[in-house]
């Protein structure tokens, strides 16, 4: 497998169609407002955490537009995951997401960059 050496520049632009979680739903029978969640995204290479969003306050669709930056070494892998910020205890799983550094290089082109999902 391909491994990736370089500079890393990740840039998060929004979030569509993210689902209530168990927890904000448990909530929504007092309180209509907890459908919507209070989202943000972390931003790991190969398990370690190298930048998280802030978090948007009560909706489903967060735009962002933030930008985090890594060296990396021998990097396999980007995760990206969206947890609702809870008051209490741990945040909730939202969604995530896996890139493999592989099919990024393979598909960057002569621009070495990437843009999509």
């Amino acid at each position: 497998a391909m491994k990736f050496n370089g500079y890393l520049k990740v840039r998060i632009g929004e979030a569509v169609g993210l689902q209530p979680t168990r927890w904000s739903l448990r909530h929504s029978l007092f309180r209509k407002g907890y459908q919507l969640l209070d989202p943000y995204v972390t931003v790991s290479v190969d398990q370690v955490r190298v930048g998280q969003t802030s978090t948007k306050q009560k909706t489903n669709k967060p735009t962002y537009n933030e930008e985090f930056s890594a060296t990396v070494t021998d990097g396999h892998q980007i995760e990206l995951s969206v947890f609702h910020d809870t008051p209490i205890g741990y945040d909730d799983f939202v969604a995530n997401c896996t890139l493999h550094f592989q099919d990024l290089l393979r598909s960057a082109g002569p621009s070495n960059s990437f843009e999509g999902w």
